[in-house]
């Protein structure tokens, strides 16, 4: 059996994973990270919970990862390889980078654990990309050999924001003011969700609704800001049309430099929560807007996991692969 974990800045979450089945996670469990204790007392626990225990373990965690140890500024711990090879007794115990392992979820999913974006070029081949905002914002890519995918981490999430229009060029001053350094992951995550509305709040470009709902008034939360906007309020229904389009922008972005001519995969719970507005057409037309490079970008698949456990997947079918 094969314990996989995904650990992210907001949840953690363990399944159990036969090697010939590893769609179909087992025993599957969620915590809220900052209320566990020790990741080691947590492993011991749930597996003494489900009676079992593993013949190998994978990890993916929100951060990147140097020679199987995690440095995080999300995380109230350290998360290491050997350290868990220890207590565990047990030589086959990887830690990787959430988005790498999401990215190697990417080969599981089947045809209705997606929704299209864009449809592409038919048979599309070539390197892919995916990207995930969440509490942050990870990417990872894929490169392709010419028979086969291999996946690989970057922290393209913290790399400088670029405005591309005059209101975005505010907002990057306006962030510039506040944390020094402004990195995608400040306008694409739950809280760049939160810095979007705070900054069009403050510089008066919000619409005004009058809803009772509407979190205008208080320090709102991305759920508040996302459920009102369901629900048609105006200010907010703004807020997640202008993270759309930047989030489009910044696919597009990682596109171009992954050269992902096999497709673009956004997966993360905002994206999946939010699907009707990505849909209405911001993303994609912030996705195809770099000038010269339109006709590629219009050729690449775009497409929105819908697979919540997809970095479970991915560690999974890692742990599967080492011999």
């Amino acid at each position: 059996m094969i314990l996989a974990v995904d650990i992210g800045g907001t949840r953690t979450r363990l399944a159990w994973f036969e090697p010939q089945r590893l769609r179909y996670p087992r025993h599957l469990r969620q915590y809220m990270t900052t209320e566990i204790r020790t990741l080691l007392q947590l492993l011991h626990d749930y597996s003494k919970e489900v009676g079992l225990w593993p013949s190998a373990v994978a990890i993916g965690v929100a951060g990147p990862v140097v020679g199987g140890r995690s440095f995080t500024v999300n995380l109230p711990w350290v998360v290491d390889a050997q350290e868990l090879r220890d207590c565990f007794r047990i030589p086959h115990v990887a830690v990787l980078n959430d988005l790498e392992a999401a990215a190697y979820g990417i080969a599981l999913l089947e045809e209705h654990d997606c929704c299209s974006l864009q449809a592409g070029v038919p048979g599309a081949r070539g390197n892919q990309a995916v990207l995930a905002a969440g509490t942050g914002l990870g990417e990872a890519g894929l490169y392709w050999d010419g028979s086969t995918h291999h996946p690989f981490a970057t922290e393209g999430g913290h790399a400088t924001f670029s405005p591309s229009n005059e209101t975005e060029d505010a907002l990057s001053v306006w962030l510039r003011a506040e944390f020094g350094h402004v990195s995608w992951e400040r306008v694409l995550s739950g809280p760049g969700l939160v810095n979007i509305y705070r900054f069009l709040q403050r510089q008066n470009r919000l619409p005004g609704s009058g809803k009772q709902e509407s979190p205008h008034d208080t320090a709102p939360s991305p759920e508040a800001i996302a459920a009102a906007a369901q629900k048609g309020d105006a200010a907010c229904q703004a807020a997640l049309q202008m993270f759309c389009r930047l989030y489009g922008a910044e696919a597009a972005n990682l596109a171009l430099k992954l050269m992902a001519t096999g497709g673009v995969f956004i997966a993360g719970s905002i994206a999946v929560q939010n699907l009707d507005f990505f849909k209405r057409g911001e993303f994609i037309s912030a996705f195809r807007n770099k000038g010269r490079m339109r006709p590629l970008l219009e050729a690449i698949p775009v497409r929105v996991v819908l697979v919540e456990e997809l970095v479970l997947l991915g560690a999974a079918r890692y742990a599967s692969l080492v011999p």
